[in-house]
C-alpha cells in the first residue's frame, strides 16, 4: 500500500514506461495472437491495460479523461498504445493535483469491498504487471521481439556477444 502520493507517481511513472515500451512494439498483426480459442487476444490484453487504469482508479473518485471506445479492443496497435500513454499519463496528474497523502489512507468502493486507496493504487500497479507478462508470452509467439522490463531480454545478450543464462 502507498502512503505517499510522491512514491505512487516514481513507481507508477517507471512500470508505465516499462507498459508502454510493451504497448509501442505491438503490430497490428500481432493483436489477433492468442493462447487458444477462448482466451484473450493479445490486443484484448493490451486494450484491457490500457482501458482498466481509468476504470478502477475513477471507482476511488479520480476524475480524468475516459478511453473512447467500447470494451472490444481496435484493430489498430498504435490506438491502444495512445490510449494508454493518455491513461496512464491522466492517472499520474489527477492523482497530484487531487489527492493529498491523507486520501491513500480512505477507503473506496471496490468490486464490493472496501479497499484503502494506497492499496488500489499497489492493485492497479500489479494488475499491470500481471498482464504485461502474459502479454510478453503472446508476443514471443507472434514474432515481436520484447522489450527488456526488468533486465536483458535474450536477444540482448546475443547482441552484448553474451550467452543468455538457460
Amino acid at each position: 500500500m502507498f502512503r505517499t502520493i510522491e512514491d505512487f507517481v516514481n513507481e507508477w511513472n517507471n512500470e508505465a514506461k516499462a507498459t508502454q515500451r510493451v504497448l509501442d512494439t505491438l503490430t497490428d498483426a500481432s493483436l489477433k495472437q492468442q493462447i487458444g480459442p477462448e482466451l484473450r487476444t493479445l490486443g484484448q490484453i493490451g486494450w484491457h491495460i490500457a482501458t482498466t487504469v481509468h476504470e478502477m482508479s475513477s471507482r476511488t473518485g479520480l476524475k480524468f479523461d475516459a478511453p473512447e471506445g467500447e470494451e472490444l479492443a481496435p484493430a489498430s496497435a498504435k490506438t491502444i498504445a495512445d490510449t494508454y500513454r493518455s491513461s496512464s499519463a491522466g492517472l499520474a496528474e489527477a492523482i497530484q493535483a487531487q489527492w493529498t497523502d491523507a486520501k491513500l489512507a480512505e477507503s473506496s468502493d471496490m468490486y464490493g469491498e472496501q479497499w484503502r486507496n494506497g492499496l488500489t493504487l499497489r492493485i492497479i500497479i500489479s494488475h499491470e504487471i500481471h498482464h504485461r507478462g502474459e502479454m510478453i508470452v503472446l508476443m514471443r509467439q507472434a514474432g515481436l521481439r520484447v522489450p527488456d522490463i526488468y533486465g536483458p531480454t535474450r536477444e540482448d545478450w546475443f547482441e552484448r556477444g553474451m550467452q543468455p543464462l538457460v
